[in-house]
């Protein structure tokens, strides 16, 4: 065992290069979890770095906890209003698609590689999912989004099917490793799995939100250590009782961002810095686990499973899936393009090494070798064909502001930006000429990278962006004022 203050340093430097590797990832538009899995293989055993680590156990560990909190981010993040119209759809893909995905590669894993069906199945079902990580960190480090519900659905569909692929994955184990347990055994374990997951985390939701708002802490920096194990509790609990942790933790995210409480914003930021944290920990760990020389024997094989995975299985599942929803052949093309495969596989194929499944190495390093292609094929596509099929929309840059309002029970407003269009019939007149409602008030004008404090007598400009503190109706009557053209 190394000294601890090697270890320190050693985790402190792989830090600092993955986030240095980050911001160079984005000029060269490669994805950064290629770059972070990259950074972790160069410092393994048989990279420059010479670090000796070859545990498993301590790697899926590391993974799951990572991937607790990578969850909950994403379902925290989530804009309910945005994903609410297709909670449907997206549990489909979540469920059925994952099945269908995995039905797929499984049977051409047995045709192509001479694998046994129950282990072409757990080859399938260990790939079968959308990585949470993936695709959250590559659709939102562009600065493109995507038409209608694209984006949501997406978003939603990678946040919420990693536990069917984790279930699979656990049946199939179990019955390759118990031949009493027939593939119809796994109805009930499902039921089981998915309704107590998402019970439990509906029902810690609120629990949550109570404590949070009940308990007044002094300090403001405890609230983010109070969600965090709040979270953790969340994932035991779950597990304890036979539901599925990951499902569990993603409710809790999703509920939790509809809803307000004390401390949301700074507990929000803490989480997606936490998730940032724990990507880089988990794609460094499953970097140094892997042997590249153990890649190269399977290069063929992970080639096949890839192409299967991207060109076939992937789009026949969502085709089957999105057939009796409004989504047009060009939407559902794109929807089969983002299938990012991550870390979740990874961590996934580290379930049949320790479980000492036969043909377990040559399952690990062909998921390895099928996400670096999925990644670095897909990841670094995906603006382009999204421009491609002409469904790529300018994205939402984030304006941040020299101020900031946390609204919390009791306080019936929330602070949002207004754009003054160009032909508006408020540009060019002074705020005490507006119709601002009496309980609405603009705090900041935002005009040419300046910020302006405004009075009565400013005038408005076409272009301006008013940052305006009111409730939601009070906002709307104010922006249908300022949205109106002005008469020619």
């Amino acid at each position: 065992m190394p000294p601890i203050e090697q270890i320190i340093l050693s985790a402190a430097v792989l830090t600092l290069l993955s986030v240095f590797a980050s911001k160079l990832s984005d000029r060269l538009s490669v994805p950064a979890l290629l770059v972070f899995l990259g950074i972790g293989m160069l410092a393994g055993s048989e990279g420059i770095g010479k670090i000796a680590f070859s545990d498993p156990w301590l790697a899926k560990s590391i993974g799951i906890v990572a991937l607790i909190f990578i969850i909950f981010s994403g379902g925290i993040n989530t804009n309910w209003k945005r994903v609410r119209p297709i909670l449907f759809p997206g549990f489909v893909l979540s469920t059925l698609g994952v099945l269908l995905t995995a039905i797929i590669v499984g049977a051409s894993a047995v045709l192509l590689l001479k694998f046994s069906l129950i282990e072409g199945m757990l080859l399938g079902s260990i790939v079968s999912s959308t990585d949470v990580a993936a695709v959250f960190t590559i659709l939102r480090s562009k600065k493109t989004s995507m038409k209608g519900n694209l984006t949501p659905l997406l978003e939603l569909e990678s946040g919420s099917n990693d536990p069917m692929s984790v279930f699979l994955t656990i049946g199939f184990i179990r019955i390759l490793m118990q031949h009493n347990v027939a593939v119809v055994n796994l109805l009930p374990m499902f039921v089981l799995d998915m309704g107590m997951g998402a019970l439990v985390g509906f029902l810690m939701a609120q629990l949550i939100i109570t404590i949070i708002n009940w308990l007044k802490l002094e300090y403001s920096g405890l609230y983010p250590v109070l969600t965090m194990s709040l979270v953790l509790l969340t994932y035991a609990i779950a597990a304890i009782l036979k539901g599925n942790g990951f499902l569990a933790v993603y409710v809790v995210g999703l509920v939790m961002s509809n809803h307000d409480f004390v401390q949301k914003k700074s507990i929000m930021r803490f989480h997606d810095g936490i998730a940032w944290l724990m990507q880089i920990m988990m794609f460094l760990t499953l970097g140094l686990l892997v042997f590249p020389s153990h890649i190269i024997p399977v290069i063929g094989s992970g080639l096949l499973i890839a192409f299967v995975l991207i060109f076939l299985a992937r789009p026949i599942s969502m085709f089957i899936c999105l057939f009796p929803f409004k989504f047009d052949w060009v939407e559902k093309t794109m929807i089969s393009w983002v299938g990012l495969r991550g870390a979740v596989p990874i961590i996934l194929a580290t379930f049949p090494l320790l479980s000492h499944v036969p043909q377990a190495e040559m399952i690990f390093n062909i998921v390895f070798f099928v996400v670096i292609t999925s990644v670095l094929v897909q990841g670094a596509s995906i603006h382009a064909v999204a421009q491609w099929l002409k469904v790529a929309v300018p994205g939402d840059s984030t304006r941040v502001y020299p101020l900031e309002f946390e609204r919390t029970e009791g306080i019936d407003a929330s602070l949002n930006d207004l754009i003054v269009p160009y032909n508006s019939a408020a540009a060019g007149k002074r705020i005490f000429e507006l119709n601002v409602p009496i309980k609405c008030l603009i705090v900041l004008i935002s005009r040419e990278d300046k910020f302006i404090i405004p009075d009565g007598s400013m005038i408005i400009e076409g272009g301006d962006v008013l940052l305006v503190l009111a409730n939601d109706q009070d906002f709307a009557a104010l922006n249908a004022g300022v949205r109106s053209r002005r008469s020619i």
